[in-house]
């Protein structure tokens, strides 16, 4: 539905008594509010801007974008994966889908 149709609706809904004045100049605005863009979330900027590390790297450089992302050490995260790997061996199978799907710097 367009921002159009939705402002229609609001109208029709406030000529139609079932809004009152100010419920309707609300509604307005959130509507026309989120046709602007907005900050984004924190962590989905984290996420976007994870890339996998050129230099600190001893495989895939995961460790050494997550290092970065995260401000730990990047022989924290190689000792997390290796306690996963060696633990349930998801550590290994977490790391290559890093590898593969994150993207170099």
């Amino acid at each position: 539905m367009s921002l159009g149709d939705e402002l229609n609706q609001l109208a029709e809904l406030h000529a139609a008594g079932k809004l009152t004045e100010e419920e309707f100049k609300r509604a307005k605005e959130r509507l026309l509010a989120s046709g602007e863009p907005r900050p984004s979330d924190p962590v989905v900027s984290a996420v976007n801007a994870f890339r996998r590390s050129r230099n600190d790297r001893w495989f895939g450089g995961v460790c050494g974008g997550l290092g970065r992302s995260t401000g730990m050490a990047a022989w924290v995260w190689r000792l997390i994966f290796t306690v996963l790997f060696v633990c349930a061996g998801a550590g290994l199978l977490v790391y290559l889908l890093l590898w593969l799907f994150v993207p170099s710097e």
